[in-house]
């Protein structure tokens, strides 16, 4: 429908310019003048109306060119050399006036409409490419509208002339090829939807939206500048490359800044950076609206800003930060604006770090730049512009505020992006899309015969031909290669770049590195110079939410924040964290404990009851010291073994009674030491058959004590039944029951060692188990049996008469002895780690030194003291009681 309604307006145009050019010619038309006159326009050139050749302008549905020249296929471009549009209100009663371009001039975009054309000069005058072939060029001005990209796109499609040639010397111009531009991604969709259905090839240099890159939707769409997928995943390893987390976003709200912008939160996303806050506008948007963006740069606390961001729109929000400078940020910038050198003047971003399209060089363009003629200058309204702009005079006027130009003016002198060749970026995507459409040309009418191209300026071809063509194009031009995928897209390759400030305090463009999509993963990214960044400073920036959680801690995400937002808790007891930022802590391994920092594992101290310690000293010495006190009651014993005293006593179990307590003095040092699998059989097996035979020896003394004064009533002779013979029995079957059931123990289910871990989180006891805990409590219950035993034994011979009467001295080693056992028990169950082994220890030596001192200790001391009552008359002396 609005391709129908175009093709309407520009017939009622037709018409209505036909019938007034016959009416200038045939003299009707009052007012008509004969002479040459000059019709200015922002957005065109000066054209000439002669009475001989009328040339009429459609008025209300063309625009004129801003540079043109016929030739035999014409290569149509759009660029936005101008800024703004005049705002126009519709009265819907008059037909409006053509829309026209105000602002000031973007010099690099003239630039690049004259690289323009100096490539197509170029290709003219080869003998290579398209021999004998002229290309034309029709090269408008957007304003960097979308209405007017529309305008202009009608224009281009419909196939018609800019004027109206009423005289015989009509246009020679053929027929639209292809179209340059444009340099924005919304203008560029937008003349994409209309000149696509016409399979009218579009090929632009700085149109990077990554939206552009759908064949469906765009199917004769090109570029020869890198989609913006590739910048915005590049950007996202830039920031994660520098440790930034916490970043603040700002975008054009256009298809370039929506998508590009999109694209790099998804890839940021991916590479766990979070965003502050991701703000749009537009350059036509309320002050009201750009000031309320630059409050929250100002206020955020993220020192890192992401700018996907046109030029145009970047220089507005510039300006408005300004007034009012933010604290310091470090600006990281898209290609649309960071490899501008127009943006260079704000210093407010200097030390930013961006991607550009690689520095080229193009032999001439300079000076077809530089070659500018007053006559040039005078006959295009844009080069008139540019002019009295660069030069602050006025040509061929004098007013008051100006001076007019005198001729002396030299363009080598002034300071632009116009006459800047050093960073030839975009521009050289111009000349590339120049040429590939010239090579798409060549392809379709050139044949090659022996070597030779002919090329026939007659052969019609269409559009669609020169469209096909560019999708397998591949050539090399000045080193750079240029081809397509089959998204319209070339190979990705961007350098990155970093404003830094020289010794004069102005700011240059400096390449500091490199990516390339192209390569491996991993591999893409690489700098290969010292960057500057903000303020000037040399140390990479920091921009976090949270300063990172070190190892020995793990994240806990602030409740209603981004995820870069978090506090840092130290790893529980028993875990650890050895990366930056661990979300979690994990546990050491059993035999593995923290470090004093959490943030490695290490083998836990490994505890025993050590002869190097201590309290495995002080029991070893009591051990030993209970032993040789047995052996020397032994010898004591021994040497007065003729006297009363000792004969009167049992001399021979009461010398079993000293060895066996010399056992089990002994046997505690088996409980000090690393236990191994034999210290374990032996500790356990070794205390209950020592412990036996002593509680046996004892057994057998107070059974002679209760028998020796049976022995004494009349008619009794029971001591024939237990004489020496029968004492030895008893000693020897009840220590042979301990063998048994410790000899059972053994070899259904011995003791061995075990590493202790439950007791303590923090180290490893080494222990014996006790393998088989029924087998631990028969050796304990059977000791405990006979001691109970003895016990009640003694108790009924303590009131026996005569001093020699031992059975007091047993009854009270055996409550000793049993007091100790019984406290052992709960003491045994209760004690963690070595000090188990401590308390069976001390249970050992405390009953064997019960044993020892209660029974033998009263009877050397009357050895060794008080000789005169170790006769025979004083132990038989009767107690007055």
């Amino acid at each position: 429908m609005e391709i129908s309604a175009l093709f309407i307006g520009l017939i009622l145009s037709l018409g209505l310019c036909q019938l007034n050019s016959a009416l200038a010619l045939n003299g009707s038309v009052d007012g008509v003048k004969q002479r040459n006159e000059l019709t200015e326009d922002r957005t065109g050139v000066g054209v000439s109306t002669e009475a001989s050749s009328v040339k009429c302008k459609l008025q209300g549905t063309t625009r004129l060119p801003a540079f043109s020249m016929d030739g035999d296929y014409v290569i149509g471009g759009v660029l936005s050399i101008h800024h703004y549009v005049y705002a126009m209100k519709h009265n819907y009663t008059t037909m409006p006036d053509s829309l026209r371009c105000s602002g000031s001039i973007d010099t690099r975009e003239l630039r690049f409409s004259r690289a323009m054309i100096f490539a197509i000069e170029e290709i003219n005058n080869s003998t290579e490419l398209l021999p004998g072939i002229k290309l034309g060029y029709q090269i408008y001005d957007s304003c960097a509208s979308v209405s007017v990209s529309v305008h202009v796109a009608f224009q281009l499609s419909s196939g018609l002339d800019p004027m109206f040639y009423t005289g015989d010397n009509c246009s020679q111009s053929g027929k639209m090829m292809a179209v340059v531009g444009e340099s924005g991604s919304t203008p560029s969709i937008s003349m994409s939807r209309i000149i696509g259905p016409f399979n009218i090839p579009q090929v632009s240099h700085f149109a990077t939206c990554a939206c552009l890159s759908d064949k469906q939707q765009y199917p004769s769409f090109f570029r020869t500048i890198p989609s913006d997928q590739f910048q915005a995943d590049a950007l996202a390893k830039l920031v994660k490359h520098f440790g930034w987390t916490w970043i603040g976003a700002i975008r054009s709200d256009s298809d370039y800044g929506n998508n590009g912008m999109a694209s790099f939160l998804d890839a940021a996303h991916k590479e766990g950076i979070c965003v502050e806050y991701s703000e749009s506008f537009y350059r036509t948007h309320p002050r009201s609206r750009i000031q309320r963006i630059a409050d929250i740069i100002r206020r955020s606390t993220a020192t890192v800003i992401v700018a996907f961001i046109t030029s145009g729109d970047f220089r507005i929000l510039l300006e408005e930060l300004s007034l009012k400078p933010s604290p310091p940020r470090q600006w990281i910038g898209s290609e649309a604006w960071v490899t501008d050198p127009d943006m260079l003047r704000f210093s407010l971003c200097a030390g930013a770090v961006g991607f550009g399209i690689e520095r080229s060089v193009i032999p001439g363009l300079r000076d077809f730049l530089l070659d500018l003629s007053p006559s040039k200058v005078a006959a295009s309204p844009v080069f008139t512009e540019f002019w009295e702009d660069a030069f602050n005079c006025r040509l061929g006027k004098t007013v008051i505020d100006k001076n007019a130009c005198d001729g002396s003016e030299d363009i080598e002198t002034i300071q632009s992006p116009y006459t800047d060749t050093s960073q030839l970026r975009i521009t050289n995507m111009v000349y590339k899309a120049v040429y590939a459409i010239a090579h798409a040309i060549h392809n379709a009418v050139c044949q090659e015969s022996y070597s030779i191209t002919q090329c026939d300026k007659l052969t019609s071809i269409e559009s669609k031909q020169v469209l096909a063509q560019l999708k397998n194009l591949k050539f090399s031009k000045n080193g750079y290669d240029v081809s397509f995928d089959a998204n319209g897209d070339p190979v990705a390759a961007y350098e990155l770049v970093n404003w830094q400030k020289t010794e004069s305090g102005s700011i240059e463009l400096v390449a500091v590195g490199h990516y390339d999509a192209s390569l491996p993963v991993g591999q893409e990214f690489h700098i290969n110079k010292n960057l500057t960044w903000v303020e000037g400073g040399t140390q990479v920036p920091v921009s976090v939410c949270s300063d990172s959680c070190p190892a020995g801690s793990r994240k806990v995400l602030q409740k209603g924040k981004p995820i870069c937002c978090f506090d840092c808790i130290t790893c529980p007891e028993g875990e650890i964290s050895n990366a930056t930022d661990s979300p979690d802590c994990f546990p050491c391994p059993k035999e593995l404990w923290p470090n004093a920092k959490r943030n490695t594992c290490l083998p836990k101290p490994v505890e025993f009851l050590s002869f190097n310690e201590a309290l495995g000293f002080i029991l070893a010495a009591f051990s030993v010291g209970g032993a040789c006190l047995a052996i020397i009651t032994a010898a004591v014993f021994h040497c007065h073994r003729t006297s009363p005293i000792v004969r009167a006593n049992n001399s021979e179990l009461s010398f079993l009674l000293l060895f066996s307590l010399t056992l089990c003095f002994l046997c505690s040092l088996t409980f000090i030491g690393e236990p191994s699998e034999w210290s374990c059989m032996l500790r356990h097996t070794a205390f209950g058959i020592t412990f036996v035979l002593c509680i046996s020896c004892v057994l057998g003394k107070t059974i002679v004590v209760l028998m020796a004064f049976k022995a004494t009533l009349p008619g009794r002779n029971v001591m024939k039944w237990f004489g020496p013979p029968q004492q030895r029995m008893t000693v020897v079957s009840f220590t042979f029951i301990q063998v048994i059931i410790c000899t059972l123990w053994l070899v259904l289910s011995p003791p061995f060692p075990m590493k202790n871990l439950t007791t303590y989180k923090e180290r490893i006891i080494l222990e014996c188990a006790l393998g088989s805990s029924i087998g631990f409590w028969a050796v304990l219950g059977y000791i405990g049996l006979l001691a109970v035993f003895c016990f009640v034994l003694a108790v009924l011979a303590r009131k026996l008469p005569d001093n020699f009467n031992e059975a007091k001295l047993i009854t009270f080693s055996m409550l000793i002895f049993c007091a100790v056992w019984v406290t052992f028990i709960p003491a045994y169950v209760s004690s963690p780690g070595k000090f188990t082994v401590a308390v069976e220890i001390f249970a050992i030596l405390a009953s064997s030194f019960g044993l020892i001192l209660c029974i033998f200790a009263p009877k050397c001391f009357i050895i060794l003291f008080k000789p005169e009552k170790n006769t025979k008359k004083h132990l038989m002396n009767k107690s007055q009681s």
